[in-house]
């Protein structure tokens, strides 16, 4: 009776190896297919753009032949307008995170708030550049100019600042939150210097990995008018304007085949950029983890 029992074991404990093994396999089989066409790109990207990239390159502009093209006003007109999102996105997202999660009733209506600012959070870029377009060109008159597309790809990423900083401001343990009232100090007191500080890491992690999204989009930046191609840099929040993704869209437009080489450049100019942010994104959250 008690090999007849050990036997059973025994046949169970193989069958688990058996499912765990091919679980572990199936896991390895996709991360190695996103792992391969991610490679595919990269070397693509390389050997077509390496050999236009260079210090010529970064400091042109727009020009009709592909020898003579560069990225720079596109590359500040992308820093410009990102200082623009970031200034406003960040303030009213991690405002209305912090009301939400500490001075908003817990009733119903705030979950359903809290539930659609998560359902925009996935809701397509071409539906925020409409949004601009009918708000910020249109009702506002701002025209198609810069400060029209900054706050429209601001309103892009303001869910995903939100949600970001929900989850940060929720993860800082309740013990400091009673600890700092029972010492005295007021709600604001206890938000300003206990939990911020420790929500830090979270909200700013979410906030670059949001910008880092933004600075790559196109489809909202065409739809509110930034220029394909603008010979000059932009000298106020009302000026025309162009950015990275609107120059690369207009470079691989074209049919010669040198452009799609020009815009070969630019996409490695853009993937390092991104690489950059999401990288400053990982070492903030590690140095602050570590800290706490």
């Amino acid at each position: 009776m008690l090999g007849q029992n050990e036997e059973g074991i025994k046949k169970r404990m193989e069958g688990r190896v058996l499912k765990n093994k091919i679980m572990a396999g199936l896991f390895f089989l996709a991360t190695s297919v996103g792992l391969i066409f991610l490679v595919l790109l990269f070397y693509r990207v390389l050997t077509q753009g390496i050999g236009y990239l260079n210090w010529n390159y970064l400091t042109s502009g727009p020009a009709p032949y592909p020898e003579e093209a560069g990225i720079w006003v596109g590359m500040i007109g992308s820093i410009m307008l990102m200082a623009i999102v970031a200034i406003f996105s960040v303030i009213i997202g991690v405002a209305s995170a912090i009301y939400l999660e500490e001075y908003a009733s817990q009733n119903k209506f705030t979950e359903f708030i809290r539930v659609n600012i998560s359902n925009l959070a996935g809701v397509p870029s071409i539906v925020f550049g409409l949004l601009g377009l009918t708000f910020f060109v249109y009702i506002f008159n701002f025209g198609y100019t810069l400060i029209a597309g900054g706050l429209t790809m601001a309103l892009l990423i303001l869910p995903v600042i939100v949600v970001a900083s929900q989850e940060a401001l929720r993860s800082v343990p309740i013990d400091l939150h009673q600890a700092s009232l029972g010492m005295g100090a007021t709600k604001w007191q206890t938000i300003a210097r206990v939990i911020l500080p420790a929500a830090l890491p979270g909200i700013l992690t979410g906030t670059i990995i949001a910008l880092s999204r933004a600075i790559g989009e196109t489809a909202p930046l065409i739809i509110v008018g930034a220029a394909t191609a603008i010979y000059t840099l932009p000298d106020s929040l009302l000026a025309k304007y162009t950015a990275m993704p609107i120059q690369i869209y207009n470079w691989t437009a074209r049919p010669q085949e040198e452009w799609q080489f020009v815009a070969g450049a630019g996409i490695i100019i853009l993937l390092a950029v991104l690489l950059l942010m999401n990288s400053i994104a990982v070492l903030i959250r590690n140095k602050f983890q570590q800290r706490l």
